[in-house]
């Protein structure tokens, strides 16, 4: 019992200690990245112009204007924690799915629930659609995925199974995938324990409804624990890991080829962008680690380095996501230039002009403050609040 007690007064000095560091980080961090205080904590982004569409802790799912920082649709109906969202259909469909286990369809304009549909037996985690294939990927903290066919998703009824992957051992975290000209797909799926798997998807014709079967191709093992994040295209595969590293995976002809040394970190790698892989094409990739962001050139694949670290928040980034601002000069000239915005929970949304992450000029002196400045609630209570905290961390 001596133990027992020790050990707990030992670990609430320790979370005394953290609470105590991270309210000195918010007065610190205050105005870096003109921040946009939100209700609750962001835990998935989608960029749309000048738009984010936001799933929170609490319980809502949330489109807000960058430029202002003002809400202009609120989407309420689930029973927890918002934890992905895709947007379908030319944007005009909401997709979002949730601790309640239930994936939602919205009217993205009217905000208008289209339909609900019980989805899995445990937390959905991650979803992605595949527009050319008319098919929604979900996956779940009860280890499996499963796939919907979106043919009919105005109709106000459930969605329609159009099957499911069960090969995991554990919670599914992260979903990638593409459609083929060939009129098939190829799904990634990568779950807590570090797994990767590879799919190859073909549609069954002779059924009705649609039925997809999924064929898998590969397995890849290279991290040591949990994927938080994972993007794909120019036939690589890049994921980041509770086992602090970033890592790239190539999935094309030469599959079994690293494309760069594993990128190590001094905690988690929550998100990560490659800047690559995106409109920009630009040979860098920001990484989210603990409340820090990092910049690296990756344009020297066998030697990345380190350009920047931007002690961004005061607690663990979720996401970050490439942002084309439009802007119109004094002469009238309309303007595009690349932003980062990084979501947090602590419960803000910041902006980063990528010229100034790459090359960054020296921070300003931060006004000193007698009281710190307390973080906001989340709407959610203490008991949920460490629920949530250790679902973001490590399953």
């Amino acid at each position: 019992m001596q133990t027992s007690a020790g050990s707990s007064f030992l670990r609430a000095e320790s979370e005394l200690a953290r609470d105590e560091a991270r309210k000195l980080k918010a007065e610190k961090t205050k105005t870096l990245g003109d921040p946009i205080s939100l209700p609750g904590k962001p835990l998935d982004v989608v960029v749309r112009g000048s738009d984010a569409w936001l799933a929170e802790g609490s319980a809502t799912a949330r489109l807000i204007n960058l430029e202002t920082g003002k809400t202009r649709r609120i989407f309420k109906g689930h029973g927890g924690p918002v934890t992905s969202l895709v947007l379908h259909d030319d944007d005009k469909i909401l997709i979002t799915g949730a601790w309640d286990k239930i994936i939602r369809i919205w009217d993205a304009q009217t905000k208008d629930l289209i339909s609900a549909t019980p989805a899995h037996s445990d937390f959905v985690k991650t979803l992605f659609v595949i527009p050319a294939l008319n098919l929604l990927v979900s996956g779940s903290s009860d280890k499996t995925v499963r796939l919907w066919d979106l043919s009919d998703i105005r109709s106000g009824k459930p969605l329609v199974s159009a099957g499911s992957i069960s090969a995991h051992t554990r919670p599914v975290e992260r979903l990638e995938g593409q459609a083929l000209p060939d009129g098939t797909g190829v799904l990634y799926t990568a779950d807590t324990m570090g797994i990767i798997r590879v799919w190859a998807l073909s549609k069954e014709e002779a059924v009705t409804p649609a039925r997809w079967q999924a064929t898998q191709k590969a397995e890849y093992g290279h991290h040591r624990t949990g994927i938080n994040d994972m993007v794909h295209g120019a036939e690589q595969l890049w994921t980041a890991s509770s086992d602090e590293t970033v890592q790239a995976q190539h999935v094309g002809a030469n599959n079994s080829a690293k494309t760069i040394p594993p990128i190590t970190h001094p905690v988690a790698v929550k998100a990560i962008l490659h800047l690559g892989l995106t409109d920009l094409e630009e040979p860098y990739l920001i990484t989210g680690a603990g409340d820090v962001i990092r910049v690296y050139d990756i344009s020297s694949p066998d030697e990345p380095e380190l350009l920047n670290e931007i002690d961004a928040h005061w607690h663990d980034v979720t996401a970050l996501r490439l942002w084309l601002r439009k802007t119109v000069g004094e002469d009238g000239v309309s303007r595009v230039e690349p932003w980062v915005i990084s979501a947090s929970l602590d419960g803000t949304l910041r902006k980063w002009r990528v010229s100034e992450m790459i090359k960054p000029t020296p921070p300003p002196v931060a006004a000193k403050s007698e009281e710190a400045t307390e973080p906001k609630s989340s709407g959610l209570t203490e008991e949920e609040e460490r629920e949530l905290e250790e679902l973001m961390a490590e399953d």
